[in-house]
């Protein structure tokens, strides 16, 4: 009987002992998971803030695509106002041409008259001077006669031919004022159809970069959402090692209250082994200390690492100067015909060429006009061999010295272009290499 007690309590204990082993091998799985998903985590927090930087980068070209818009409707404003300027002064210039085509039908009427009046001195058919006719007086009364007659005709004469000489002189005046108005309304809506294709291009230009960045963001949108899942995933596979946990410590829970069942029942069944059930219970409470040193050694879960915050950007200066008073509005702004003569253009980084131009060189208390073909009659030309910073270039884009900048040096300038708004180009190669045709003014 005795041998039978030991044999049972060495089971009790060896059932005891293997109670506590699964946990410590499932609390290092836990804490491997922990692991994955800090780093899991740690991922995620990137990609949100890069979401956030593109978002921010979204908001900043739509602006710059609304005021391409506003650009591109304000032109197209003008173009149409220019075309019907076009049609008004051209309907001036043909009625100008019926008065001038009615004005030489009159004089030739009228040089008929005089013919005819020329002819009713002639007594034959030779030609008869006035003098002639004079000296052709029978007396004296009939030379009076003809002294008036004469004076009177000489004299309608003169105003005739004094008033034709007026009229045609006020009317080819007034052709050539038309005829130039009109000039310079085509030459106007060429410079803004030209302007237009370039804005369209900046359009197309801004739409593509943001096409790009929505697709950065969508995929990154998407990185995030399998990071997430992934993360789910983990969590979930902590949830259900944490569910086995508890179901194996029921499960050995009972196990243990049935063998300590068995271990008193064994225990009133022997009445000789008392000395041995101490040693039984006294075995069984190690046991059990044991077990509550196990559960002790649980890992407690570590928390995610907060992603670092972003070093703020350094701002740009204004200098003062021609050539770096518009390095504030580089990246911020936009190209607009017609822009940067008022307030409100200038406050909104809204310029064409000739006007960025102008704004930079009075930042630098110079006055330039804001007209491409006025500055380039600006100033002294020099050769490009010559070519300093601070130096007009000017380029043959849509029409002759289209477009304008100031040269910063390195074979690059700072203008107001279609494509970029303020921004440095580069001269040497490329579309502005190609249109450069040597045309450079220096300032005086």
């Amino acid at each position: 009987m005795k041998k039978k007690f030991i044999a049972l309590n060495t089971s009790i204990m060896i059932g005891l002992g293997s109670l506590f082993s699964i946990p410590a091998v499932q609390a290092e799985s836990i804490s491997n998971i922990e692991s994955e998903r800090t780093g899991i985590q740690e991922e995620i927090a990137e990609a949100q803030k890069l979401i956030k930087e593109l978002n921010a980068e979204q908001a900043k070209l739509k602006k710059q695509i609304e005021q391409v818009e506003q650009a591109i409707k304000e032109n197209n404003a003008k173009i149409t106002k220019t075309k019907e300027q076009i049609k008004e002064t051209q309907a001036d210039v043909d009625a100008l041409k019926k008065s001038i085509a009615a004005l030489e039908e009159r004089i030739a009427n009228r040089e008929e008259v005089l013919k005819e009046r020329a002819l009713s001195f002639q007594e034959s058919g030779g030609d008869v001077n006035y003098v002639e006719v004079l000296f052709g007086a029978t007396d004296f009364s009939d030379f009076v006669g003809r002294v008036q007659a004469v004076a009177t005709m000489a004299q309608a004469d003169r105003d005739i031919l004094a008033q034709q000489e007026a009229d045609k002189a006020e009317l080819e005046d007034k052709k050539e004022a038309v005829e130039k108005k009109l000039s310079n309304l085509k030459s106007m809506k060429v410079e803004l159809e030209g302007m237009q294709v370039q804005i369209e291009s900046q359009k197309k230009q801004s739409e593509r970069a943001m096409a790009k960045l929505e697709a950065k963001e969508a995929t990154t949108e998407q990185l995030q959402e399998g990071l997430e899942k992934k993360d789910a995933n983990l969590e979930a596979q902590i949830a259900s090692i944490l569910e086995e946990r508890r179901q194996e410590a029921k499960r050995k829970a009972a196990e243990e209250q049935t063998l300590q069942q068995a271990a008193r029942e064994a225990q009133q069944s022997t009445q000789s082994s008392t000395s041995n059930n101490s040693s039984s219970t006294s075995s069984a409470n190690d046991k059990s200390d044991t077990s509550d040193k196990s559960k002790s050694t649980e890992s407690t879960e570590p928390k995610a690492a907060a992603p670092k915050a972003a070093a703020p950007k350094p701002s740009s200066a204004n200098t003062g100067s021609a050539i770096t008073a518009g390095y504030k509005y580089i990246g911020n702004s936009t190209y607009k015909f017609g822009g940067g003569r008022t307030a409100s253009d200038i406050a909104n980084g809204l310029f064409d060429c000739s006007a960025f131009v102008s704004w930079a060189y009075r930042q630098a208390g110079v006055s330039l006009p804001a007209h491409t073909d006025a500055l380039a009659a600006s100033g002294t030309k020099i050769s490009a061999s010559q070519m300093q910073p601070g130096d007009l270039v000017f380029f043959d884009t849509y029409k002759r010295n289209g477009h304008v900048g100031i040269y910063v040096g390195g074979g690059k300038f700072i203008g107001s272009q279609s494509s970029t708004g303020v921004a440095i180009a580069n001269m040497s190669s490329g579309y502005w290499a190609d249109t450069f045709k040597g045309y450079v003014v220096r300032v005086n």
